[in-house]
């Protein structure tokens, strides 16, 4: 089926926006690995193509805290190697002064992303990245072994702990002592905060710095959802958890090895791939609600976008190459191959994307409970604020004190960075 005639004219008004007379020698950082470095080259040399513009790929580590180190070391050193910067969500408000203003060159798309999305990039005004794709992470289960053990998708955690601690028990009695009951991101870094931001405020416990800027993270339920989570470790979960990012888990999941497993919408394609053993064999839901009077499912806002340094040395092409890389064209292809949920709501009634990707359809509950993480709140205090919080439960989760005295020295260090104001 062709692209609507919709997206075709939005195709089109991107490519009258940023039209660069001149071919010049572009570069874009990435911290994709295998099909999703691929994807991106496949995209590239499209974009080459149409251009006569040539682009450089620099690879970065995977993780997003290695990620904005190495951004904010360049940027501040004015680098005009670097023309286009893949960022994270929650960097705007961090990185806004070193990136252009995409308003009026994005003029003719904007209005076609979800509304808070654009928002999530827009500082002072100024829309300093155009999304890519978005992310809200889901509960991934193993459909063959709910129906083995005649068990229901869990709703809860105290649910999902339960079922795992059961299915684990049983597999590795019949033999597979490999079986774990739940494998989830547990190192510490920016996709602890995720997860456990996510068990937070699925208990009621906030969102540990609040929109008006007041820190709510020392609270009795705050510290269950935490205790919770340590109580896996060692149990439903393997001690080496505590070192696991999203590929870790994914790892241990996609080989077979893993009842539930919470993570991003790219290991779906991936856990379906023809070499994958859990292929056909799992489905996603919406992550466990806590307990508790404020008890809900919770999902931590993510997502992708791309920004032009202001330091480039071909603002015109490097704009055109954003442009780009977040038009409808490649966010359906995205969409399709990688399994990344679109930003451009058009896309999302797009039968081709449909056809491809109808787990979709199970996403659109999940990003409706989408929490974002409290970095408008705390502005360029940000990454530290994240940074103390995923210390904080990185020391529960490895037994290094309780969640509650934890979380009470937390408060104290997050009251000394705030001072007077973020």
């Amino acid at each position: 089926m062709k692209m609507n005639k919709l997206l075709v004219g939005l195709l089109t008004s991107v490519t009258l926006v940023a039209g660069s007379a001149q071919a010049a020698e572009l570069s874009v950082v990435s911290g994709d690995t295998g099909n999703g470095l691929a994807f991106l080259q496949s995209q590239l040399d499209k974009f080459e193509e149409q251009t006569g513009h040539t682009v450089t790929v620099v690879p970065m580590p995977s993780s997003t805290t290695d990620q904005f180190g190495q951004y904010r070391l360049w940027l501040a050193a004015g680098n005009t190697d670097i023309d286009v910067y893949t960022t994270d969500v929650i960097w705007a408000p961090q990185l806004a002064d070193q990136f252009l203003d995409l308003t009026e060159a994005a003029a003719g798309v904007v209005d076609q992303h979800f509304p808070s999305i654009i928002e999530s990039q827009t500082v002072d005004g100024r829309l300093v990245a155009v999304p890519a794709f978005t992310d809200a992470p889901a509960l991934f289960y193993r459909t063959d072994l709910l129906e083995k053990y005649n068990k229901e998708v869990p709703t809860t955690w105290v649910e999902m702990t339960a079922t795992a601690q059961e299915i684990m028990d049983a597999e590795r009695a019949a033999g597979n002592p490999d079986m774990w009951g739940f494998v989830f991101q547990g190192n510490a870094y920016e996709g602890l905060t995720c997860d456990a931001l996510e068990w937070v405020k699925s208990y009621g416990g906030g969102q540990i710095v609040e929109a008006d800027g007041t820190i709510s993270i020392n609270n009795e339920q705050a510290a269950k959802a935490i205790e919770m989570a340590a109580s896996w470790i060692g149990t439903i979960s393997p001690e080496g958890n505590l070192a696991y990012m999203e590929e870790e888990s994914r790892g241990v999941w996609q080989l077979g090895n893993a009842v539930f497993h919470r993570n991003w919408p790219y290991a779906y394609s991936l856990g379906n791939g023809d070499d994958s053993p859990v292929k056909g064999k799992f489905d996603v839901a919406p992550l466990p609600a806590g307990e508790g009077p404020d008890a809900r499912s919770a999902a931590t806002l993510g997502g992708w976008n791309y920004a032009v340094s202001k330091y480039s040395q071909d603002p015109d092409a490097a704009i055109e190459l954003a442009l780009f890389l977040a038009s409808p064209e490649v966010q359906k292809e995205r969409a399709i191959n990688q399994s990344n949920l679109p930003t451009i709501e058009a896309l999302y009634e797009d039968a081709d994307v449909l056809a491809a990707s109808p787990f979709m359809a199970n996403w659109k509950e999940i990003f409706q409970n989408a929490v974002p993480r409290p970095s408008a709140p705390t502005k360029t205090n940000y990454n530290e604020v994240s940074s103390l919080f995923w210390s904080a439960v990185h020391n529960t989760l490895s037994g290094n004190g309780s969640a509650s005295e934890n979380l009470e020295l937390l408060e104290a260090d997050l009251a000394d960075l705030k001072g007077d104001a973020w």
